[in-house]
């Protein structure tokens, strides 16, 4: 049995704090702002790379606020409906990776649309670059000793701060290993052999779903909505969702057929 003591600051300068969550959303949008550069250097970013900061800029905004609303809607609209000020405590908590994606997708179709582009040409970019943030984001649950799983027995079993005096598992690092280092190189494979923009961001959200749906089983459910239809949880709700939309965008993308620049005509 492990037990996860990590101090979640990792320094204070007076009433300032330097916290390890936040570092590790910082460090994911310099990864992914670095990947993004590589794949402009290999003409799969569409665009100047002069132009991947102000990106960035619109995703890390589309992403907040999609976070921020799926989690008041889907997660704890009874508390919020009651609490309407509380809506914008967000230093409390309360983000949903799946609105997330929604928020950066929408600051992605934005973002292509000023520049004349197809959603499909950036959101391919945004799915490579974008997986190691999840590894990042993940560990930063882990050190924080929040979203841990359900009580196990198991070596991997860890005791949380928050989570009893009984070890659980840390699916945390279940789903950084899975979702932001695996389906990292699954999606860097498909983006070097697809033939058309598109099969890229359906395969993130195949992958994803399908990897966050096994993981909410060790997951422990959100405590103010437990369990749909006897033993599902909202994530693995959300995540069916994902793997319907997958299907659904890879269809689209193979009629729309936007080459990809990388494969030899």
């Amino acid at each position: 049995m492990n037990q996860a003591w990590i101090d979640p600051v990792i320094f204070s300068l007076g009433p300032l704090q330097v916290r390890w969550y936040g570092a590790m959303y910082v460090l994911g949008f310099l990864v992914g702002g670095q990947i993004l550069k590589y794949l402009a250097t290999k003409k799969f970013w569409p665009l100047p790379k002069e132009s991947i900061d102000s990106y960035i800029t619109w995703i890390i905004g589309g992403m907040f606020v999609g976070a921020r609303s799926f989690y008041i809607i889907f997660y704890n609209w009874a508390y919020y409906s009651q609490n309407l000020m509380d809506i914008f405590a967000v230093w409390k908590g309360g983000l949903s990776f799946h609105g997330a994606v929604v928020g950066m997708c929408v600051a992605t179709w934005l973002f292509a649309k000023k520049h004349n582009l197809h959603f499909f040409q950036i959101s391919d970019c945004m799915a490579v670059a974008g997986t190691p943030g999840l590894l990042f984001g993940r560990l930063g649950n882990f050190i924080n000793g929040e979203l841990y799983g359900r009580v196990t027995d198991s070596w991997l079993g860890v005791v949380f701060p928050d989570g009893g005096p009984f070890a659980r598992h840390p699916s945390q690092l279940y789903e950084g290993i899975l979702e932001g280092i695996v389906l990292f190189f699954i999606l860097f494979a498909v983006h070097k052999c697809e033939r058309f923009y598109g099969v890229a961001s359906a395969a993130f959200l195949l992958c994803y779903g399908v990897f966050r749906f096994i993981v909410e089983f060790f997951r422990e459910p959100d405590t103010q909505l437990g369990f749909f239809f006897g033993s599902f949880t909202m994530g693995q709700i959300l995540c069916f969702a994902m793997i319907i939309a997958a299907f659904i965008m890879l269809w689209y993308a193979k009629k729309l057929a936007i080459k990809n620049p990388l494969i030899p005509r």
